[in-house]
């Protein structure tokens, strides 16, 4: 009796894990297919027409981490408010130094997935909570801690607030400049909660404001922490939780160009799968805007991909928790 009950929890949870995977895997379906479940079958109903237009909002997430609330704007895709789909989402990470409303300066970011055709959900938040602010992404103390908000307290406030995928296959962390760099030093110490991380123009250890020298925050450990990780202990990490790791910088960019490169070396050295490009010109907004379409669309198939390779190998249910 006892193996037999055994047996049917261990049905109904791969049952659970299917029908959630099926979820993620439609929401990269042009994001409008359904899933539906129901006892013993699940079904994917037709895709639907869109008939509500994207629409932009501002929002303010509790956050602990930062001992008060972390401001966002979030961009819905067409399509949302006239389906009951789940959506991607694309978390994007501005660039330092900034002030408190530079999380509104990057439109083209959800405007530039939308001509792609794929749906996802755009979340910028703020980065900076006082002008010229150039706090890195990264933790300061109880108070000021930058990767806890954005992986855990932003995800769970948009989880929360919206039809999102709850999983890592329906997230990815993107960032320009230092918002690349905080993506990456965040991102790929929290592969459990994205399954996508793209670096435009980013570096790789904390700077100071001019980009020209490494910071030293006081510690051996502070020091390390802000150094993005690249080693044998992201290979094996990656090995868990396969991951898109992404990143291309400007043939002019004079601050970053090095960094990049020695960056590439040392995953390829260190055998972690990545994508890197070196493309004409500078650290400039013409330059990302010239390139971001194709950056999120590979962000947003790697998610799909990933989705997909799970349900395959009847793993779906690990890549459902964060």
């Amino acid at each position: 009796m006892a193996r037999r009950k055994h047996n049917k929890l261990v049905k109904r949870r791969r049952l659970v894990a299917a029908v959630f995977a099926l979820v993620a895997i439609a929401s990269f379906a042009g994001g409008a297919a359904v899933v539906t479940a129901h006892t013993g079958t699940d079904r994917v109903q037709p895709r639907q027409a869109v008939t509500s237009a994207a629409e932009t909002i501002q929002v303010s997430c509790r956050s602990a981490a930062l001992s008060g609330t972390l401001p966002a704007l979030v961009t819905l895709p067409a399509g949302y408010r006239s389906s009951s789909a789940r959506y991607p989402v694309v978390y994007f990470l501005h660039g330092l130094p900034a002030n408190r409303t530079s999380y509104l300066s990057d439109p083209f970011v959800a405007s530039s997935l939308a001509q792609t055709g794929r749906r996802a959900i755009v979340v910028q938040p703020q980065g900076a909570r006082s002008d010229n602010a150039d706090r890195e992404y990264l933790d300061w103390d109880a108070g000021e801690n930058w990767p806890r908000a954005i992986s855990q307290d932003l995800v769970n406030c948009m989880d929360g607030r919206f039809r999102t995928v709850h999983s890592r296959f329906g997230r990815a962390l993107i960032g320009l400049s230092a918002g690349g760099y905080g993506a990456f030093n965040i991102g790929l110490r929290a592969l459990s909660t994205f399954g996508a991380v793209e670096s435009w123009s980013g570096y790789f250890a904390a700077t100071n404001p001019a980009g020209t020298t490494i910071l030293n925050l006081g510690s051996t450990r502070a020091n390390g922490d802000a150094i993005v990780p690249s080693g044998s202990g992201l290979r094996r990490a990656v090995g868990s939780w396969p991951t898109l790791i992404g990143f291309y910088v400007g043939a002019q960019d004079a601050r970053f160009l090095n960094m990049n490169k020695l960056y590439d070396a040392q995953l390829t050295n260190a055998g972690v799968s990545h994508s890197f490009r070196i493309y004409p010109g500078g650290h400039s907004s013409t330059l990302w805007q010239a390139h971001a379409s194709t950056w999120l669309a590979m962000a947003f198939d790697a998610l799909g991909a990933e989705a997909k390779a799970k349900l395959r190998s009847g793993d779906g249910g690990s890549a459902l928790t964060r």
